[in-house]
């Protein structure tokens, strides 16, 4: 079974989506974290994704006050990525109830951090790779590196990483499909289990996935086609649990 992870992501304070990671193509679906979380819960949904985007950017937490919101709105699981870069960033939200923090730039610039972090909270680290034309991107995919995703990813392999979050970025937001391919390769690559995200648009999507039969694939994020409605969360969990 594939894990579906309704994405929440936060601008200001408020659960936004954006375009191909672009901040200033921004569309707001809600001004109450809490109560998103709280109704993707309610809709059935086993986790939930978070990201703090301003934190991307900024290079440290910004909307703390809304992820704890949404901590204090569901029971079920909830991961975080977003401006977390050091040891104790990790550790305060893993305290305040995260049970997954996702390292992405910090990834990428310190590799060191992923595998201690990984060997001091076990099961608890996930590595985001954003990716641009098979190029691994970060802080808030403002900037496009020459370390190819699969490379950073394979960099992992033994340290414990719990999932390897893969986006594309040009599809992101975008509800244009997945880049299934590159998502079954990147799989196939490496060990540790896969979360595909970035353009998810329509029931099909999902099943495409499916049905790809890809091992490594345990989960895939789903955005803006859960907040627009062409995607509903009860089709959405029946087809991924076929």
């Amino acid at each position: 079974m594939i894990t579906a992870y309704p994405a929440i992501d936060l601008k200001d304070g408020a659960c936004v989506r954006l375009r191909r990671g672009e901040m200033n193509d921004a569309t707001i679906y809600s001004n109450d974290p809490g109560a998103q979380a709280r109704a993707w819960q309610d809709a059935g949904f086993s986790w939930l994704h978070v990201v703090d985007l301003n934190g991307a950017f900024a290079g440290k937490p910004v909307n703390a006050a809304a992820v704890s919101a949404i901590l204090a709105n569901v029971t079920i699981p909830v991961q975080l990525g977003g401006g977390i870069r050091d040891l104790a960033g990790i550790e305060a939200w893993l305290t305040a109830g995260i049970s997954r923090v996702i390292l992405g730039s910090a990834a990428a610039k310190n590799p060191a951090l992923v595998i201690e972090a990984c060997h001091l909270h076990p099961g608890r680290i996930a590595v985001g790779i954003d990716a641009r034309e098979g190029f691994v991107a970060t802080e808030g995919w403002a900037e496009t590196s020459t370390l190819p995703a699969t490379e950073l990813a394979k960099h992992f392999e033994g340290a414990g990483v719990s999932a390897i979050i893969y986006t594309d970025i040009a599809r992101d937001g975008m509800l244009g499909g997945l880049n299934v391919g590159a998502t079954v390769a990147l799989a196939n690559s490496i060990s540790t289990p896969v979360i595909a995200s970035g353009g998810v648009g329509k029931p099909g999507d999902l099943a495409e996935l499916r049905d790809a039969r890809c091992a490594g694939i345990a989960g895939v994020i789903i955005g803006r086609a859960l907040y627009d409605g062409s995607v509903k969360p009860a089709e959405a969990l029946s087809l991924l649990a076929a």
